[in-house]
């Protein structure tokens, strides 16, 4: 332990890694957000903590259980040329979820989830232990990714574990201001809900043996963002330049 904190070639290990965990972890925090914002507000912190915790302990799991979650790359069977494993059949269902779970978010923000097709009584939120179990489904599949990506970028289980730790920290102080400005600006919940569709097309993609690579979907996130920014600020300036009128 002591010789891998003397050692720089250990410490720049940790940073990239701890860096790639926490970009492989947006996907996460906006699915949180997500299913967070759907909770009354009093749960919703403690739903962050719990998800976000859980998603720690899952990763460190499969972690420690490395020789099991490489044989889930061990193929299975074929179809039409295609050679099937679990980590693809995880990864299509997560994928499937992920659609899903976008599709009714998104016909849920746009035809109004305060009440119902009367405009009667308010629909009920969703549970405390439904939004966790959505958590666990999607923090299993955002898992499986991240880990065989930290076995890819280093060698020792002590600096994998450290990385993710450390990543789930930034993760957990960055997981309630992001689901605050998700739900208080309809539009960024609007993209963000569009970035979990596209998430779930590229894990279907992937699962199906397709692979397109993340730097392009994060990419066009970025530059959607950067828009969204730019309005929001115009926005802003004309608000402030009536109220100054």
């Amino acid at each position: 332990m002591l010789e891998l904190l003397a050692d720089p070639a250990a410490w720049a290990s940790f940073a990239t890694l701890a860096v790639l965990e926490i970009v492989l972890g947006i996907d996460n925090v906006i699915f949180l957000a997500i299913v967070v914002g759907r909770l009354p507000e009093h749960q919703q912190p403690l739903a962050r903590r719990v998800g976000l915790a859980l998603a720690m302990l899952m990763r460190i799991a499969l972690l420690l259980a490395i020789t099991w979650v490489i044989g889930l790359t061990a193929p299975l069977f074929d179809v039409l040329d295609h050679t099937v494993s679990w980590r693809d059949i995880i990864l299509i269902a997560g994928g499937l979820f992920l659609l899903y779970k976008g599709t009714h978010e998104i016909h849920e923000t746009v035809e109004g989830d305060d009440a119902d097709s009367q405009g009667d009584a308010p629909k009920p939120k969703l549970g405390f232990a439904t939004a966790i179990v959505q958590i666990i489904i999607l923090d299993i599949v955002f898992s499986l990714d991240s880990v065989i990506t930290a076995v890819g970028m280093a060698q020792d289980i002590t600096i994998m574990v450290a990385a993710v730790i450390a990543a789930v920290g930034v993760m957990m102080f960055a997981a309630g201001p992001v689901g605050d400005f998700v739900q208080s600006h309809l539009s960024v919940k609007m993209l963000a809900l569009a970035f979990l569709l596209l998430i779930g097309i590229t894990l279907v993609a992937d699962g199906l043996g397709f692979h397109i690579p993340k730097g392009y979907l994060y990419f066009a996130v970025a530059f959607a963002v950067l828009v969204e920014g730019l309005t929001l600020m115009a926005a802003s300036r004309r608000k402030k330049a009536q109220a100054t009128a």
